[in-house]
Formats: C-alpha cells, structure tokens, sequence
C-alpha cells in the first residue's frame, strides 16, 4: 500500500488508495489473520475469511510510485512479484485472477488493502498486470476467486526475506527521554530542508517529518491512518492537486528526529525533515 514513491507521487493507468494498516488482527485457521472494521473516505469495509470468494469486477494496478512502500500487512511492496490489494480477504491469501478480456489466469498472492475506487475490486502489482494485460489498458474486466495453492505454490508466491533492521523506536513512557541515546549521537546529522509552505505559515522554529506527496485521496487517507499512531499527521491539498502528508509540527529538530527515525523504519525512507524559510509568512 503503491509510492522511493513516497515522493510526488503520480499515478498514471493504476491505483486507488489502500486502507488503514489493521491495528489488530484475530487468526483464523492456516496462520491467515483477518484485519478490523476500518473506513476509507467514509465508506466502512469489514474484512473476512470468505473462503468461497467469487466476484466480477473491474482490477486496476499500481506499481512504481508505491514500489518499496509497506504494505498494508506490514510487508513491502515490490511491483515485480504476484501480489495484489484487495478490500476485505485475509492477508496473505490467495486468488485466482481471470481477464475476462482475453482469457489469461493467474494466481496472486494478497497482501494488501485496496482498491478504493468504486467498481473495482482488486489492484494488481505491476508484474501481475503485466502477465495478464492489464497494464497497457489500465484497467479490465476481471473474475476474482479465492483459491488454496499447494505448498510449492505458496512457497513460490512469499515475499523475500526482509533484510535485519534495527527495530523501530516506540513511544517513550512518562519516565523515558524523548530521545534515546542512539538517537541524540546523531541528531546533529539529520539535515532540515527549508521550504516554502504554502497557506498559513507555521511558527517559526517549527519542523515538519515531510512523509509524502499523493495524488490519490484514498492512498493519502491510508497513509494518514498508518502514520497515525507515530505522531500528529497533517495533510494538506496542493494547487497541483497533490495532497501532501507530514508530521508535526515539532519544536526543533532534536524532538522530531525520533519520530522520522520511526517513520523511515517503517519502509518510507525518503522521508525527510522540513521547515518553513525564514521570512515565510
């Protein structure tokens, strides 16, 4: 969940948004896990273990501008491999895609949230739109069934093992510094870009974790939701019709590094710290 392109995201043939990352999950059987009730531009999506999923609809795709962004199971998302976004079934499950255009079938591997556009029922990796050819047209008539592969086929369709990261800070206690002594060594080090921002100016000595640039409103209201929990989330539409996603606004940069160490640890390592010129409105 497509986007690094994190960055002036611009989507061309794909995507709509993907939904909030599930903040709890409950297991059903075969370690699948089904997300909570969540909402998406006012409109509510319960997910299921519907184990007889069969549907007809419209699948789009997203790849390069999400390319390396998490997921919404956690995962990152690679638009080379067999994955797909889906509203409601577990993650990860799998289903079988038929282009009822011309003909071609694949098995795709779900891991993610979308598409929040109405009609469609699935958003395709780009390699997934490449093999069934989607991804010239951009979109297409499609039947969705929910299929149990084989160990090899489940095998074959896992992502890659994630490389060994340091793991992501987590809120301080009432006792705890802001900042933690790995982090303060550092501080000095992370450069604050000063921008103009448009609108109303900030206070000065404000700073912002600039996370992303969405031209997608329901991928900006997923990211919202994912960031939620890291720190205060402010988005703002553009002129160009873009809608900015950051954090803040922090004092200086010493209080907002942890919070762009946390972001950047959870897969959007453009993220970067910014401040309004001096002399900005």
């Amino acid at each position: 969940m497509r986007s690094s392109s994190v960055v002036a995201l611009l989507l061309l043939a794909s995507c709509a948004g993907h939904a909030p990352r599930p903040q709890a999950t409950r297991a059903v059987p075969g370690g699948v896990k089904i997300g909570q009730p969540y909402t998406v531009l006012g409109k509510s999506y319960v997910p299921a273990d519907d184990r007889g999923y069969d549907a007809t609809g419209i699948a789009s795709w997203y790849g390069p501008t999400f390319h390396g962004l998490s997921t919404a199971n956690g995962e990152t998302y690679d638009q080379d491999g067999l994955t797909a976004a889906h509203k409601t079934l577990p993650m990860p499950s799998f289903v079988e895609v038929a282009n009822l255009d011309n003909g071609r079938r694949l098995t795709v591997r779900i891991n993610d949230r979308g598409p929040f556009v109405d009609g469609r029922i699935i958003d395709l990796s780009r390699k997934s739109a490449q093999l069934l050819g989607v991804d010239r047209p951009g979109t297409a008539r499609v039947r969705v069934r929910r299929v149990f592969p084989d160990g090899a086929k489940v095998a074959a369709l896992a992502p890659p093992p994630r490389p060994l990261v340091a793991p992501p800070l987590v809120a301080p206690s009432v006792a705890a510094p802001l900042v933690t002594p790995a982090i303060e060594a550092t501080i000095a080090d992370v450069p604050v870009q000063t921008v103009e921002l448009p609108g109303p100016g900030p206070a000065r000595g404000t700073v912002f974790v600039q996370v992303a640039a969405l031209s997608d409103a329901g991928r900006a209201a997923w990211l919202s939701g994912f960031l939620g929990p890291i720190g205060p989330v402010i988005t703002e539409r553009l002129p160009s019709g873009l809608t900015r996603v950051r954090l803040g606004p922090f004092a200086d940069a010493t209080s907002a590094t942890p919070i762009l160490a946390r972001v950047q640890a959870a897969g959007y390592t453009d993220a970067r710290l910014i401040a309004p010129k001096p002399g900005a409105p």
